[in-house]
């Protein structure tokens, strides 16, 4: 499913017009990234978390050139899903 087909379903779902929907995820992803870039996680009962996960320093491979390459330590944005979310998707997808 993509993006337009979510909001497709949601508007025939709803009744709300497409370019409601539409202004209405785009907020919901703006916010999600501001929230995880700022540091902070987001927490929806029984959905999931957006969190954000702490890589460590590691030493990688150029393939090219041969050669190591440091990588610092940073940041990853993650998901965690909510055990009920977990547990209805494991029962419908039987």
């Amino acid at each position: 499913m993509r993006k337009s087909d979510l909001i497709n379903q949601i508007s025939e779902k709803t009744g709300i017009p497409k370019v409601d929907v539409l202004v209405t995820l785009e907020t919901m992803f703006k916010e999600v990234k501001e929230s995880l870039s700022n540091g902070q996680n987001i927490y929806i009962r029984g959905f999931g978390s957006f969190i954000t996960k702490k890589r460590a320093a590691k030493i990688g491979r150029n393939i090219k050139k041969n050669i190591a390459v440091e990588i610092p330590e940073h940041f990853i944005p993650a998901f965690k899903p909510a055990k009920e979310f977990v547990n209805e998707v494991k029962s419908n997808r039987k």
